[in-house]
């Protein structure tokens, strides 16, 4: 990647030529616990990734450290992913501390509950997230997209610095919009965008707590967080009135939305329907899993295309092949995209909107590459580290999107995991990877992207997702 452009993190970038880490001993090594790991501590608040990937460089793939109470474990390669999430699904649960956090926007949703409740939601809700019922969603989806992206530069003008952190949030927030309700609603676009930024920017500072505080104290970005969520509750409650309002009157049309399909949902086993809360609780999710999740892998994706000439026009003949002028691509053309795919996944690689913080809690012990992991030891796994191994990605730190096309060399399972892995693996990854793809087909028919002189560096910034750490603003330049 050109480092005069888009920086790495503040860690020592991995290559090819170092060395592998150590492989896990019968006894996992670590940093020092003293003072109850609290440096520790504050080192992971500071540059959290960089911490992890000098945690891998200087005591392995399996590696175990005090922090307070917890008896922490990091897992760095895919086997250990795969033998944690996969082997060992049913002696985990999430972590409390991260759930905790979570609860406060996302009530008890899928993404929260665990066991039997778990269980039930999720056999519920996939039925709407199936790639066929997915595809349903593509034109409310590019519906959204077009109208902004027209207007990304002004009428009149052949080209225009445009901040594409603003164009990317108001298109993904506007898509989630009409995807859950049917209706675009500018107005409410910015302001659930921001809610849902500041929700992910205090949920990551939450994380490094022992608890939280209560919201009502007069603290630093607790009154942010407090205008925020009730932004989103507000948001979310009022098309769930309507909606239920609306049921049953003569000439209201059927809906075919996601707030459709969330209450038209029937458990297979009892026939109970989700309960009124429920549904609220998963539409919140969908606004942080389909709106800011897909913003920020856009944006990644569209700086390192502007920095790499030459893969975008190789997307854009491809577009151009399969797309006539003027044409809208819809699920039909997936397929007929593989090159355009495969810089989406790169930049999912080089830059996953969930780079760490996948966290899991033992409820048995278990053994992972023959070592005893005991009963309530913490397992953390961060992506960011796994997708830059050289051992599972040559030129791990350049942007190189053919290896994620047919024919080379195939990645092992587990080293790519932007969605995750195992029985919780994301259930929206096949409405984010349509969405991602028709947007970006639609970016590339209508412009080409440059980055302006002088182009400002970008290094990423954890949050809960991995965003830029200062603004990304690229030339736009109409397509003649």
């Amino acid at each position: 990647m050109n480092p005069t452009t888009t920086a790495p993190a503040h860690t020592t970038p991995a290559t090819s030529t170092h060395p592998a880490p150590p492989q896990p001993a019968a006894q996992p090594r670590g940093p020092s616990g003293r003072w109850w790991g609290l440096p520790l501590l504050r080192e992971m608040r500071a540059d959290y990734l960089g911490f992890v990937t000098r945690l891998q460089r200087d005591h392995g793939d399996l590696t175990r450290m005090r922090l307070g109470k917890e008896d922490a474990w990091d897992l760095l390669s895919p086997d250990l992913v795969r033998e944690a999430l996969v082997t060992h699904a049913d002696q985990m649960i999430r972590w409390e501390r991260g759930i905790a956090v979570f609860e406060q926007v996302f009530g008890q949703s899928v993404l929260v509950t665990e066991g039997d409740t778990w269980q039930r939601q999720r056999r519920m809700l996939m039925p709407a997230f199936t790639p066929k019922r997915v595809a349903g969603y593509a034109q409310l989806m590019t519906d959204a997209a077009s109208s902004a992206l027209d207007a990304a530069v002004p009428a009149g003008q052949t080209e225009a610095l445009v901040p594409m952190d603003t164009l990317w949030t108001d298109v993904a927030m506007d898509v989630i919009l009409r995807t859950l309700f049917s209706e675009s609603a500018q107005a409410d676009a910015r302001d659930a965008a921001w809610a849902t930024q500041t929700l992910s920017a205090t949920a990551f500072r939450e994380m490094f707590l022992l608890f939280t505080l209560p919201d009502w104290l007069p603290l630093p970005g607790k009154s942010a967080k407090r205008r925020a969520l009730k932004a989103l509750r507000g948001l979310v409650w009022r098309h769930i009135d309507a909606r239920e309002q609306d049921q049953g009157k003569p000439g209201i049309p059927l809906r075919t939305d996601l707030l459709h399909m969330l209450l038209a949902l029937r458990d297979e086993t009892t026939g109970e329907p989700l309960s009124r809360q429920e549904v609220f609780d998963q539409c919140m999710v969908s606004f942080q899993a389909g709106h800011e999740t897909s913003a920020t892998a856009l944006l990644w994706w569209s700086r390192l295309m502007a920095e790499h000439p030459e893969a975008a026009q190789r997307a854009q003949a491809e577009v151009d092949s399969v797309l006539p002028p003027g044409h809208t691509p819809g699920p039909e053309h997936m397929a007929q995209l593989p090159f355009l795919s495969a810089t989406l996944k790169e930049a999912l690689r080089l830059y996953p909107p969930v780079a760490a913080l996948m966290t899991r809690r033992t409820t048995a012990p278990i053994t992972l590459a023959g070592v005893d992991v005991p009963q309530g030891a913490m397992l953390r796994i961060t992506p960011w580290v796994l997708h830059r191994d050289p051992r599972w990605f040559a030129q791990p730190d350049q942007f190189v999107p053919d290896r994620f096309l047919d024919g080379t060399p195939p990645i092992p399972k587990g080293a790519w995991i932007p969605f995750g892995v195992g029985p919780r693996v994301c259930i929206g990854q096949h409405f984010a990877m349509l969405e991602m793809t028709l947007l970006a087909a639609m970016l590339l028919q209508r412009y080409i992207l440059q980055l302006p002189e002088p182009a400002v560096a970008c290094a990423p910034k954890l949050h809960v997702t991995l965003r830029p750490d200062a603004p990304v603003m690229l030339r736009l330049a109409r397509r003649g």
